[in-house]
Formats: C-alpha cells, sequence, structure tokens
C-alpha cells in the first residue's frame, strides 16, 4: 500500500490499529468530517481529498470501523480509502459488523504470481517469453531449462511478498524457510485472539493436516481420528474465511457455472501458498531444485503449485474458485486435478508432476463431456496436438489437447483466447 500511494498520491495517512487499539476511537462521532478532523490532530498531517490516500491497516483489530466507510463514501466520495488487515474476514465472523453494501470494493489480494515474481527477479525477459508464446512456436531448450529452474525456484520461495523481497536480496532458499516460518507462527498466534484453547488446538491440527492431504479428497478423520468431524469442519471452515486455506471444490463439471453442481460433501484442499506447504513439510530445498516436483503425495506439490496460480488469472474483485472433477464407479475411477470456466465452456486441466504420465482420467472426462480442449501441465515444452480417445459404442471423440510447463499456467486465458484452440 505505501508502494502503490508512493505512485498514485501525494501523501498516505496510516492508521495502524495493531500499534495503537484506541486509535478506533477516531471514529466514534457521527460526522466522517469531524472523524477525518480527529485523525489528522492524531497523525499530525493534513490530508487532502484527491490528493491524500487514508490507509486503515490491521482493521481486524477495529472491524467495526468498516461499518463507518458507507458514511465516508456518501459524505466524503472524493477521499481515497482502503482498509486492509490480517485474518479480517475471520475477525469479521466473530463481530457484530453491519457491512456497508455497495459503499466498498473488495479487491482479492493472492501471493505474488509465477509473473510477479520474475518481474521481482529482474527477469523481465523470461517473463516476455511467456507472454509472447503460441502454439507452434518452439521455444529454445536453454531458455525452457532456464525457465524450469525459476518455476522451482518459485515453488520453494512461494509467492509472500516479504519471503520474496528477501530471496530477491539474499538469494537464500534457507533464508526464505525461516520467514516462513515466522509467517506460520505469526498465523498460530492471530487465532489465539478468536476462540477458546481447544478451538486454537484444532486449528493448529488442521493447519498443519492441509499440506498433507493436498492432492486427495480432504478427511477429517486424518486430521485427528479422536475428535468429531463437526468441530473440524468448523475450523477448517474459518481457515478458509481467513484465506489461509482455499477449497477446491468437486464439480459434475457439465457446464457452466461449475458452481451450480458442486458436491458439498466431497473437496479437496491447497494451502495459501506453495512456499508455505514445503516450508511446513519440511522438504529439502535440494530435492525441488534437483527433481520433478513430484516429492510427496503423488504430485501434491505440483497440484498445489498449479491451483495457486489458477487462482491468479481471474479480475481481482471477484473471490477466486478451484474445482476438480471425480468418477468414483467402482473399477473405473477418474479425477481431473481442475476444472476452469473459459468463454462459456469447461476447460479440464490435468496435472503431471514428471514429465511422463497416462491421461487416462483425461481422456474419460473429455469422451463423457464431448468438450473441444483440454489442457496438460507438465515439465516438456509446450505443444498444441489433436487427440482421439474411445467413446462408448464404438466411436471416437477428437479434441485439442494443449501441453504446457509449469512456468505457463498464467498465460492460460490467452492462449485459449489469442491465437490458442478454441474452446
Amino acid at each position: 500500500m505505501e508502494q502503490f500511494a508512493g505512485s498514485h498520491f501525494g501523501t498516505v495517512a496510516t492508521v495502524d490499529f495493531e500499534r495503537d487499539p484506541k486509535a478506533a476511537s477516531l471514529f466514534e462521532a457521527p460526522s466522517p468530517r469531524d472523524n477525518l478532523q480527529a485523525i489528522e490532530a492524531y497523525l499530525g498531517k493534513r490530508i487532502i481529498a484527491g490528493e491524500s490516500l487514508l490507509f486503515l491497516d490491521e482493521v481486524q483489530v477495529a472491524p467495526r470501523v468498516l461499518s463507518r466507510l458507507r458514511y465516508f463514501h456518501e459524505e466524503l466520495p472524493e477521499l481515497h480509502v482502503v482498509a486492509a488487515g490480517s485474518l479480517l474476514d475471520f475477525a469479521l465472523a466473530d463481530t457484530e459488523y453491519r457491512a456497508p453494501v455497495g459503499r466498498v470494493s473488495y479487491f482479492y489480494l493472492e501471493p505474488l504470481s509465477f509473473r510477479e515474481y520474475l518481474d521481482a527477479m529482474d527477469l523481465g525477459g523470461l517473463r516476455d517469453v511467456l507472454s509472447r508464446w503460441q502454439p507452434g512456436v518452439s521455444i529454445p531448450e536453454a531458455v525452457h531449462e532456464k525457465l524450469l529452474r525459476e518455476v522451482r525456484a518459485y515453488a520453494l520461495v512461494g509467492g509472500m511478498p516479504a519471503v520474496v523481497e528477501a530471496y530477491r536480496q539474499e538469494r537464500s532458499f534457507v533464508g526464505a524457510a525461516r520467514l516462513h516460518a515466522d509467517l506460520l507462527t505469526a498465523y498460530r498466534e492471530d487465532f489465539a485472539r478468536y476462540g477458546s484453547r481447544a478451538t486454537v488446538q484444532r486449528l493448529h491440527r488442521v493447519l498443519n493436516s492441509v499440506p498433507v492431504q493436498v492432492g486427495r479428497k480432504f478427511i477429517y478423520a486424518r486430521v485427528d481420528r479422536e475428535d468429531r468431524a463437526a468441530p473440524i469442519k468448523q475450523a477448517l471452515d474459518q481457515l478458509c474465511m481467513a484465506r489461509v486455506v482455499h477449497r477446491v471444490n468437486r464439480s459434475n463439471g457439465n457446464g457452466v457455472p461449475l458452481a451450480a453442481e458442486v458436491d458439498e460433501r466431497a473437496f479437496k484442499t491447497i494451502l495459501l501458498d506453495v512456499g508455505l506447504m514445503l516450508s511446513s513439510l519440511g522438504v529439502p530445498p535440494s530435492r525441488v531444485l534437483e527433481n520433478e516436483l513430484t516429492l510427496v503425495n503423488e504430485g501434491a506439490v505440483a497440484e498445489q503449485l498449479v491451483g495457486q496460480m489458477l487462482r491468479t488469472l481471474g479480475p481481482r474483485n471477484i473471490d477466486p474458485s478451484l474445482y476438480y472433477w471425480q468418477r468414483d464407479k467402482k473399477g473405473s475411477e477418474a479425477e481431473v486435478d481442475y476444472l476452469i470456466q473459459h468463454a462459456g465452456r469447461v476447460v479440464p486441466i490435468e496435472v503431471k508432476a514428471g514429465k511422463s504420465g497416462r491421461l487416462r482420467s483425461l481422456h474419460t472426462f473429455m469422451a463423457a463431456k464431448g468438450y473441444g480442449t483440454a489442457i496438460r501441465v507438465h515439465s516438456h515444452a509446450p505443444e498444441l496436438r489433436a487427440v482421439e480417445t474411445p467413446r462408448a459404442g464404438g466411436s471416437t471423440h477428437r479434441y485439442d489437447l494443449l501441453s504446457i510447463p509449469f512456468y505457463m499456467v498464467e498465460e492460460i486465458p490467452r492462449l485459449l483466447t489469442a491465437g490458442g484452440p478454441s474452446p
């Protein structure tokens, strides 16, 4: 926010409620103009509408202040105000909060994407290679291998801004892992503010279980066999509300919207950030840098990485959602790792951690649904080719298979729209 304010405003006026919880009293007067006068006296600086940005930081400490924003919008519409906070939704669920409907715009901030990571590492040339690639164009092997090395480094560092900045300066995975541990500890300390001791311990157990269960159906009993499913579910819901954990919803995938056919009884999960996941699992950096992204749970790291990238594809004012498909028919089980919506169609995405692997589940899905395009994410150079797969009754279904390396996941919307295969 300080960087944003420096680029777009003359001054930034920051009220940090965590450093001074009593700062909430600045908003007790009924008039926003009186609030603004109190804030100016408190900060000792002028706040000029149109020139200044009012930044309300750590607002989860004073969530009722958010309700006041509707009056700022109505009475001081020319003043720019931004509020941010750690575990904000978590805090709002535990207080009397009346959302200022139609008066506040929400922006869903994810960890840095791989493209943003390349920018941070001053690797704009590699980013340009990704933004220009089209099916039928080859990528030099040396460039391909360098991009693979960088996406593996990104898997270790993740997208948490402080960790990326530290790695940019030190180029140390050990230092990155140390910051990951600090962030996970900070999350756990924040949990203590919002529940009883038993609730906090359950949140810790769920948070520890999510990295282990990435890539497969989430099972409550795997968190704690001695605990009941209902309180574990509640703890998971809270972590999802806090955006520390994300659900991957199971959908039948018969059409858009994918949310219309979600099966609430079955879902997978990913962690907020792949770097946090690897650090929480204690994975040595050498295993990621020297090998494929298999590591644990038959490609769980690869699935976490791709899921995290997919969450950055949509508009930032829409809360991103993830979906997958699974058939439980005994003897012919099948699963497609992700489903996305594009131009009114469903596009399946199969993630292969190594350079090899069959596509039986993807073929099954495409034959059953009759869609025209599917995507495979793996470690090979990108390629577009036509595929035929058998259907029931002896006929075949033909579709376009776009195979892309991990470093190209964030280019999917462009490839499907401009010059790429048709959905």
